[in-house]
């Protein structure tokens, strides 16, 4: 490589030095005395004034390799302004997901590497836009404005015109700064999605030969606004679906008293495996259910809304709850074969003559409930049975339950019982944990004893990850009737002897 330097666009006279003018990184070959020997084509079009037999011009930055007898390779940082624009613009918008703070990124990078002024326009529905726009230091601001207030060649770019393509703006626009020029010169390009949606982005002041890059600034803006306007309408249906899925309070009833309490695993998704319900008998009384389903996430958050609304609709035809659970049964094997199934405690809560309740309780798979008698002891029931959906011959254990006015019936999932905490933050906290922290809490009413054993719950985790919880109390509530009133009838004042 002790060639005479060649100038770009001159042929080398080695293969290897002609391969650097296929590279597309700028290189310049120096010699030891600090003089350019070569300069490859990429290199010739960032420093077009650099020529070989000149000197190293000072202030360049990138890598430097020595090549040995005296060369040094020089790898040049791409400088030109287009390249780093682009790169900002990419940094910018590349994780933006909220399409109002991706508009305004949009203005601001327009404003302050692009144009003297940008307007960014979003059609809604029924002939109305939505604009970002700024000019200089301004701020960014938003309105809204009719679709015919708009010049017509932006009108046309929403329709779908494909170009880049300049205009004047009749009668001026404070959208654009509001200068002294009643009909200001400006470019509109159309900003378009992949799903067909546009949008339009104008600016002025755009400078000579920058139409090219106004057209690639609007294509990486529209990907940007795509991804993002996707993002915000996926949100909107997973929230739809989140609220369509939590659990509803059960509905008050005479002599009977719910308390609830919820806690998914992942609180961004509010939604979980487990679940609880309550709906009303025709003959009195309540059907009532908790329950938890096997998996994580979405698939069961699915399964839990199938069980839910099964349930809602099977209690119409049976109010047995044995039968209610074969039924139930029946239809999560019908549903497919991925091997989902539930595990649960479905019962029966029914007044008693004189006050109480008599609870019917059908087990499938689930933990024993809680009975908070009212002396202040705790009660586990003995209730056993299998999975619900793993096999068309299911076992459901029944159990009768009587519960005095003042008495509770206490149901939970496995997120409470097997909830890791303590000192070393990997002992389950258990059933007798649970009891004995119920101990005595047979006066507090329903609500707040769901709320107590969530909270328990949360202290032995310690801010720990967890599986879904949820806890259902079924309190018998003293019947009140009517109260007899009393009236005193006040005598006259005996007349006063004169």
């Amino acid at each position: 490589m002790h060639e005479t330097a060649a100038h770009a666009g001159t042929v080398p006279g080695t293969a290897l030095v002609r391969l650097l003018d296929h590279v597309g990184e700028g290189v310049l070959l120096c010699d030891d005395t600090g003089t350019v020997r070569y300069v490859n084509a990429a290199a010739a079009a960032m420093l077009p004034a650099v020529r070989p037999g000149d000197p190293r011009p000072e202030g360049l930055r990138g890598r430097e390799v020595a090549l040995g007898d005296g060369l040094v390779a020089m790898y040049l940082d791409r400088v030109d302004d287009t390249a780093a624009f682009l790169a900002a613009t990419a940094q910018r918008l590349g994780g933006q997901l909220n399409a109002d703070r991706l508009c305004r990124a949009t203005i601001e990078l327009a404003v302050g590497g692009l144009a003297a002024a940008a307007l960014l326009v979003l059609p809604t529905r029924r002939g109305r836009v939505r604009c970002w726009h700024a000019a200089g230091a301004e701020p960014v601001r938003q309105h809204q404005a009719a679709l015919a207030e708009l010049p017509a060649a932006v009108r046309d770019t929403l329709d779908g015109h494909p170009v880049a393509q300049p205009f004047l703006w009749p009668g001026g626009t404070p959208y654009l700064g509001g200068g002294g020029d009643p009909n200001p010169a400006a470019w509109v390009v159309p900003i378009q999605a992949a799903s067909g949606r546009s949008a339009a982005l104008v600016v002025t002041d755009l400078g000579d030969h920058r139409a090219e890059l106004l057209q690639e600034f609007a294509s990486r803006v529209g990907a940007a606004l795509e991804a993002a306007q996707l993002y915000t309408a996926q949100s909107r249906v997973a929230v739809t679906l989140q609220e369509s899925l939590r659990p509803e309070p059960p509905a008050a009833q005479p002599g009977l008293a719910w308390g609830t309490a919820y806690r998914p695993a992942r609180a961004a998704m509010r939604i979980g495996g487990d679940f609880y319900g309550a709906h009303p008998m025709a003959g009195g009384g309540s059907v009532f259910f908790l329950g938890d389903v096997s998996g994580k996430g979405v698939d069961a958050a699915v399964l839990t809304g199938q069980v839910r609304h099964s349930l809602r609709a099977l209690r119409r035809v049976e109010g047995d709850p044995r039968r209610l659970l074969h039924l139930l049964n029946d239809m999560l094997l019908e549903g497919g074969d991925d091997g989902r199934f539930a595990t649960m405690v479905l019962g029966t809560a029914q007044p008693r003559a004189g006050g109480g309740l008599r609870l019917t309780l059908a087990g499938g798979g689930h933990l024993p409930p809680l009975v908070l008698r009212g002396d202040g002891t705790v009660e586990s029931v003995a209730l056993r049975g299998m999975l619900v959906g793993v096999t068309d011959v299911p076992v459901f254990g029944q159990r009768e339950v009587l519960l005095a006015p003042g008495e509770t019936c206490l149901l939970y999932t496995d997120g409470v019982t097997e909830a890791r905490g303590g000192h070393r933050g990997d002992e389950m906290y258990g059933v007798r944990r649970l009891t004995t922290a119920l101990s005595g809490c047979h006066a507090m009413p329903a609500p707040a004893l769901a709320e107590r054993v969530e909270q328990v719950t949360a202290d032995w985790l310690g801010g720990r990850e967890h599986d879904d919880i949820a806890v259902l109390a079924v309190r018998a509530e003293p019947v009140r009737t009517g109260a007899r009133h009393l009236h005193s009838v006040q005598r006259r004042p005996a007349a006063i002897a004169s």
